[in-house]
C-alpha cells in the first residue's frame, strides 16, 4: 500500500540528488524557492520511495494582468526499484488534485524526453522547442486544469 502525504521540502533532497542528478553536487537538486512549495512523498511501508514538489502562482509573464493561477511540479523521482509500479501515477494525480484544490488553472514541468510518454497519460503535451539541461534533453510540457 502507497501513502502520499506532505513531507519537509528537506526531506526531497536525498531522493532527488540520487535518482535525477547524482553525478552532480548535492546542493543542485535544491530549488531556489523550495520553502514556498508543496512537497510531497509516496511512502511503502513507512520508507519514502518517491517525491514530487508543487509551486503554486501567477504566471509571471502576465503577473499584471488578471491571469489564471499556474502551477508547476519540480523534481518528481522514484526511487530506481519502485519506478513502473504506478507509485509515480499515484504521486501525479495527487499532485494535481492539489493544484486544483489551490486553485490553479494550468499545470507545467519541464518534462525529460524519456519521460513524455508518461506526461502525455496526464493530458500533458509539449509546448516549448527541446532544451537541454546538462547532456539531457528536456521539454516544456502543460495542460488545463
Amino acid at each position: 500500500m502507497i501513502d502520499i502525504r506532505p513531507i519537509p521540502f528537506e526531506q526531497t533532497y536525498q531522493l532527488r540528488h540520487k535518482v535525477l542528478w547524482p553525478d552532480k553536487p548535492f546542493d543542485y537538486v535544491k530549488v531556489e524557492n523550495d520553502s514556498e512549495g508543496y512537497h510531497f512523498g509516496a511512502f511503502q511501508n513507512d520508507e519514502l520511495v518517491a517525491v514530487i514538489s508543487l509551486f503554486v502562482g501567477l504566471d509571471d509573464k502576465n503577473s499584471e494582468q488578471q491571469t489564471p493561477k499556474t502551477a508547476r511540479f519540480r523534481k518528481f523521482a522514484a526511487r530506481p526499484d519502485r519506478q513502473r509500479q504506478g507509485i509515480g501515477t499515484l504521486l501525479l494525480n495527487h499532485v494535481i488534485a492539489e493544484a486544483k484544490r489551490l486553485g490553479a488553472t494550468t499545470l507545467w514541468c519541464d518534462a525529460r524526453l524519456d519521460a513524455a510518454d508518461f506526461y502525455r497519460r496526464f493530458d500533458m503535451e509539449a509546448v516549448s522547442d527541446i532544451f537541454y539541461k546538462g547532456p539531457i534533453p528536456y521539454a516544456k510540457f502543460s495542460r488545463t486544469l
